[in-house]
C-alpha cells in the first residue's frame, strides 16, 4: 500500500495476523461478539537508520551483528568493595534502627533526669514500649533543620 505523509512516499505493509480457533463469545452493551486467539502476536520488523546527537545507528541491530572492531568491551570487573543492593538496603535499615534507638535512649535519659531518678537508662538497650503504629519508622525522622 502506497502512502504519503508530509510529502514523503513510502510503502506500508501491515503485518499479517494469523488467528487460531475461537476463544469464545462475549457480550458488550447487549451486543455479542466473537473472540479469537492469535496464533502468534504480530511483531513488525524494526529497521531504521537513525541519528542521535550526531551518531548514526541502525535500529533493530543487536550488538552481535556488529563487527568485532566496532564492539566495545562491555565486561566490567567488580571490585572487592562492591556491595549488593539488598545488602546496602539492609545496612541502611539497620542504621536507621540504631539511630531511632539512640534517640529513644536520649529521650529516656532526659525524662529520668527531669523526674530525678537515680537510674542510668543508657544501660538498657530496648525500645520504648507502648502502642506504636507500624508505619512510624517512615515518618520518625528528625528534621534536618532542627538542632539537638
Amino acid at each position: 500500500m502506497k502512502l504519503t505523509y508530509r510529502g514523503i512516499d513510502y510503502d506500508y505493509r501491515p503485518p499479517v495476523v494469523n488467528y487460531g480457533h475461537s476463544a469464545g463469545v462475549g457480550k458488550y452493551r447487549g451486543l455479542s461478539y466473537r473472540r479469537r486467539e492469535l496464533q502468534e502476536p504480530p511483531v513488525p520488523p524494526i529497521s531504521a537508520d537513525l541519528t542521535y546527537r550526531g551518531v548514526a545507528y541502525h535500529a533493530g541491530e543487536s550488538p552481535t551483528d556488529m563487527p568485532q572492531s566496532q564492539r566495545v568491551n562491555q565486561t566490567e570487573t567488580v571490585g572487592d568493595d562492591w556491595v549488593s543492593v539488598a545488602e546496602e538496603a539492609r545496612w541502611l535499615m539497620m542504621d536507621h534502627h540504631r539511630i531511632i534507638k539512640h534517640r529513644q535512649q536520649s529521650m529516656l535519659g532526659r525524662a529520668t533526669s527531669e523526674i530525678h531518678l537515680k537510674v542510668d537508662p543508657s544501660k538498657y538497650w530496648n525500645h520504648i514500649q507502648g502502642k506504636v503504629h507500624p508505619s512510624f519508622r517512615v515518618t520518625y525522622e528528625r528534621s534536618h533543620a532542627a538542632m539537638s
